[in-house]
């Protein structure tokens, strides 16, 4: 005997007749909300990536139990379930269509194969209206690229997954398309780089609305990082350069990364690698597409950022630690390269919202 078929997975699950849910038939009635409370919708469509939609849903559901006011729920065009991108069916709470207009907060998730979603006239219509009565608009990963299509993000900085940057900014030119940040804020509309960003995305939003502490005891129960700023790069310093094909020098770059406070002297790190320092040099910056001594600061800088937003040390521990030796000279690498001081850096980036320059003249978080 068979056994009977699993319901549609409904991040939440709506409040429907059982026997639809099972038989996963559309659900009846509106998606209406109570007076109070904050009108949460992710939309989506075939395809979607399910940690795009599930992450933001559980940050904002956990942030319920510490004093919020979200109301949660799934849409997708016709009010049907879709398919993930892993198979797994999620159940839609509505139609698109019969949503409030007053969205406090819509989400725009990615899914691997993005190009039917930008192509699809119809989801482009109904995300243009949704978007223009919404306070604010968010895309996780691939979720952009709809977006885009609408031309809502025309003359905006928006990111995306650094994979598909280029492709983001080839097909809409006037995007201001940043490939390297975790998530990006320009005016009402947010962008973020995916998977796990969109956590850090909804963190960021949560501490919009409720404050640092809230967002802090939302990432504590989810148990994932709280301190990743916006304009933090989605991957390390030794992940952006590239991958060197000799030994010696991929050696001497684990070992940096390893090791920030360490003696990283060009002479050092050329005994280290068993060759002349000036041979060292060429080889570096030719394998590498950098100089020893620009990666070793950059390598010092983002320890620093680490420690300076997931600690309370001193800025002169902290300097230490990181290999600047001092206060002074860190302050001078930070400035240089961050434009703040180390202190108004912690100040800043201890919370979750993106960084400053993110901002327009005028936006308030």
């Amino acid at each position: 005997m068979s056994s009977p078929p699993h319901p549609p997975v409904g991040l939440p699950q709506p409040v429907t007749d059982s026997a639809d849910r099972v038989a996963g038939n559309r659900p009846s009635g509106r998606c209406t909300r109570p007076d109070a409370g904050h009108l949460v919708v992710i939309l989506l469509y075939e395809g979607v990536q399910m940690l795009d939609v599930a992450g933001p849903v559980d940050a904002f559901a956990t942030a319920n139990e510490h004093g919020g006011h979200y109301v949660i729920k799934t849409a997708s065009l016709t009010g049907d379930a879709v398919h993930t991108c892993a198979g797994v069916v999620l159940g839609a709470d509505c139609a698109a269509a019969d949503l409030p207009r007053d969205i406090g907060t819509l989400i725009v998730p990615g899914g691997p194969d993005w190009r039917p979603a930008m192509l699809d006239r119809r989801l482009r219509q109904t995300l243009t209206e949704l978007a223009r009565g919404a306070r604010r608009t968010a895309a996780v990963c691939a979720g952009a690229f709809p977006l885009a299509a609408t031309g809502l993000l025309n003359g905006r900085k928006a990111a995306t997954h650094w994979e598909l940057a280029q492709s983001l900014a080839h097909r809409f030119p006037k995007v201001q398309v940043d490939a390297e940040s975790i998530f990006v804020r320009d005016g009402s509309f947010y962008t973020s780089a995916g998977v796990t960003s969109g956590i850090d995305l909804a963190l960021a939003l949560i501490e919009e609305d409720l404050g640092a502490d809230t967002a802090r005891e939302v990432a504590r129960q989810l148990v994932v990082f709280l301190a990743r700023p916006g304009g933090q790069s989605q991957f390390s310093v030794r992940s952006r350069v590239r991958h060197p094909r000799t030994p010696a020098v991929r050696a001497v770059l684990d070992r940096v990364t390893e090791n920030p406070a360490g003696d990283h002297t060009l002479e050092s790190l050329a005994r280290r690698a068993g060759i002349s320092p000036r041979h060292f040099t060429r080889l570096f910056r030719a394998e590498t597409g950098t100089s020893p001594a620009r990666y070793v600061e950059q390598v010092r800088l983002e320890a620093a950022c680490t420690l300076l937003v997931s600690g309370t040390d001193s800025l002169e521990t902290v300097a230490r630690h990181a290999g600047f030796g001092s206060p002074e000279t860190m302050r001078r690498v930070f400035q240089r390269e961050m434009g703040v001081t180390p202190g108004a850096y912690r100040d800043r980036f201890s919370s979750t919202a993106a960084s400053p320059h993110k901002y327009r003249t005028g936006d308030t978080v």
